[in-house]
């Protein structure tokens, strides 16, 4: 659900958008509300919202100065402004300052909702995109790769992926597999692919559950079973230390 906060100094109108819109439909909640942009800063600061809804002209801090403000301090979060003047210069400000809408009041019935739909849709790629680039990370392309490894280190490999549903996999059933001391397997591994074996087994666990639970193909459980966990309560906790999200939640938003 999105957060939103309201910013204008009219109480009237205002009220108005908070009162008149749907917001359950839109899957949104008015987490705050602010007269003026001194108030809005601070506002944006204690509830941390996903969008802001704000009138330009007010007393005090118009809409441009603050969210110059937010822009300077780092902060992105997305504003829609609505304004009852249709000034050039307005606008161009706001598109400098990455303004994520500008609307002229009154503005049509729909209009609101479908500004605050095209800025879920931007969340959500944005999201989408940090979720793929956080996959690739949990699990190094470079350690994946067979093409520059010994044939020990890709017999192992090969042996993690095929085995990797076992719960008993370990270094010591991986170097028995492939007819090599344990400690020498270590060695040749952690220098060939940067990761020890615990850890590669854990974080190619952890890439592939990333995968079954974006295909929305099996339960939370049933991910577990098939990457080696017979503890859901330990597979989760493992998979938000290593995503930093819950398994549940991971499959939620995919």
């Amino acid at each position: 659900m999105l957060k939103i906060l309201v910013i204008d100094d009219e109480n009237v109108v205002r009220n108005g958008i908070v009162l008149e819109t749907d917001w359950a439909a839109l899957d949104c909640e008015v987490v705050g509300e602010a007269t003026n942009g001194e108030e809005g800063l601070a506002a944006i600061a204690k509830y941390h919202p996903d969008i802001v809804i704000s009138d330009i002209r007010m007393p005090k801090m118009d809409g441009i100065r603050m969210l110059k403000t937010l822009r300077e301090q780092g902060d992105q979060t997305h504003v829609i402004f609505l304004s009852a003047y249709n000034d050039f210069s307005y606008a161009q400000q706001a598109v400098r300052y990455s303004a994520a809408d500008y609307l002229l009041k009154p503005y049509d019935d729909g209009d609101l909702e479908q500004a605050i739909c095209d800025v879920r849709n931007q969340l959500m790629k944005k999201q989408q995109a940090g979720d793929e680039r956080h996959e690739e990370d949990v699990l190094s392309h470079a350690a994946l790769q067979k093409g520059d490894k010994s044939k020990l280190v890709s017999l192992a490999l090969d042996y993690i992926g095929e085995h990797l549903s076992d719960p008993d996999i370990s270094i010591r059933s991986i170097a028995e597999a492939i007819d090599i001391s344990e400690s020498h397997l270590s060695h040749i591994f952690k220098k060939e692919t940067d990761y020890t074996v615990n850890a590669y087994i854990t974080r190619y666990r952890m890439r592939t559950a990333m995968k079954l639970l974006k295909s929305r193909k099996h339960k939370v459980y049933e991910v577990a079973e098939l990457v080696g966990y017979r503890d859901i309560a330990y597979f989760s906790t493992i998979f938000k230390k290593v995503t930093g999200v819950n398994p549940s939640e991971y499959q939620d938003r995919s």
